[in-house]
Order: structure tokens, then C-alpha cells, then sequence
């Protein structure tokens, strides 16, 4: 992609209001955004997410009450709920070590990048609470990777923070000890064109640091 394909792709993307019902998204390119978020980076590597992709009518709806009723959740193609890890984290978990491990090493590197892990992690690993402060913001990353992958195949999407969480974590029926909700995120194919985006300058924002 050329830069200035990516700027389109910049300038397409907007948090759209209402979706065309009647338009659905392809297999094909539900598979490109979501393989998109498998490839987005994390800290330490440990991709602290999982993405719930819920197509199914009567659950959207009644998830919709949760999420202050915007109608995007309803009007979307494809409804994701990105969930965020809890247990997933935890070294007793065993799959810390087991993401590691993707990578071959000896086992006393192994052992050191455990270590270091556990150690620099300490008080945000300390509550579950913590950890989905930590984790809910990985997800983020993640979020921002699919959102221009969409907008660059001309698919819209709208980041929702507007939901009442512990409703949300009930009616998906959440083990929320091992994972909880941390957005929620429309996909589909806008009915109405957009404003024009307003953005700072890039002089009000950035700093060179020669």
C-alpha cells in the first residue's frame, strides 16, 4: 500500500452512526480485518484479546439495551465484542510460558523472560482489576489495526465505549475470570456519506525533539 493509499484509508474511516442493513460483509473480508487483529502486536507478545464475532439477529438484540441502545449494534453486518484477558496473563496460568515458548530458545532464556515478566508486571498482575486496566488497553492496538484495515477495503466502523459493562459480561455469559469486555465494535457499510473530519494541526500536536 502507498502512502498516500493509507491516508485514504485514514481520511475514509469515521465512527459510523447508522449502517445499511441490507449490505453484508464478505466472508473473504471479515477473515482480511480479523487476521489483521491476530497480527497486531502486544506487550510482552501476549495478545491478551479475543474477538467475539456475532452475526446472529436476537443477540445483537439483545445486546443493544446494554450499549445505550445505539443503533449500530443492531445496523451492523458484523458485531465484534473484543474481549480482554484475565487469567490468560497470570504466570500460574502456565500460558505466559506457553507464548514464550513460541519461540525457540534455551531454557534458561526461557526462564529469564519469565522472570523478567513476572517481576516488571508485579502490581499489575496483582489484582484482576489490574489486569484489565492493562489488558483492556492491548486491545486497543489491536482495535486501531482493524479499523484502518477495514476503512482501506471501504468498510466502516464505530468504536463503542458507551456500554454498561457488567450487563454486557452477563448476557455474553463471561466467565470474567478469564476474560471481560473491553469494546465493542460495528462493522458494515455506512448509509449516509460523512462530515469532514476536524483535526488538530500537526504543529499543535507534534514535538521535535532534535
Amino acid at each position: 500500500m502507498k502512502k498516500e493509499q493509507f491516508l485514504e484509508a485514514m481520511d475514509f474511516r469515521h465512527a459510523c452512526k447508522v449502517f445499511d442493513e441490507t449490505k453484508k460483509i464478505s466472508d473473504e473480508d471479515m477473515n482480511f480485518i480479523l487476521e489483521v487483529a491476530r497480527k497486531s502486536p502486544s506487550s510482552f507478545g501476549m495478545e491478551p484479546w479475543k474477538f467475539l464475532v456475532i452475526t446472529n439477529e436476537e443477540l445483537k438484540a439483545k445486546i443493544r439495551p446494554a450499549c445505550w441502545n445505539q443503533v449500530q449494534i443492531t445496523s451492523c453486518s458484523h458485531l465484534v465484542v473484543v474481549l480482554a484477558a484475565i487469567e490468560g496473563v497470570k504466570p500460574e496460568s502456565g500460558i505466559p510460558k506457553r507464548k514464550f515458548g513460541r519461540r525457540e530458545m534455551p531454557q534458561e532464556k526461557l526462564d529469564f523472560y519469565l522472570n523478567l515478566y513476572a517481576d516488571h508486571l508485579k502490581q499489575t498482575l496483582a489484582t484482576d482489576e489490574n489486569i484489565y486496566s492493562w489488558t483492556a488497553r492491548q486491545t486497543y492496538i489491536a482495535l486501531g489495526n482493524i479499523m484502518t484495515a477495514a476503512a482501506s477495503i471501504g468498510i466502516d466502523s464505530c468504536p463503542i465505549e458507551g456500554f454498561e459493562k457488567d450487563k454486557l459480561d452477563e448476557i455474553l455469559e463471561l466467565d470474567t475470570t478469564k476474560y471481560q469486555t473491553s469494546m465493542v465494535l460495528p462493522f458494515g457499510y455506512r448509509i449516509n456519506e460523512q462530515s469532514t473530519q476536524q483535526r488538530e494541526k500537526i504543529e499543535d500536536i507534534v514535538e521535535f525533539i532534535d
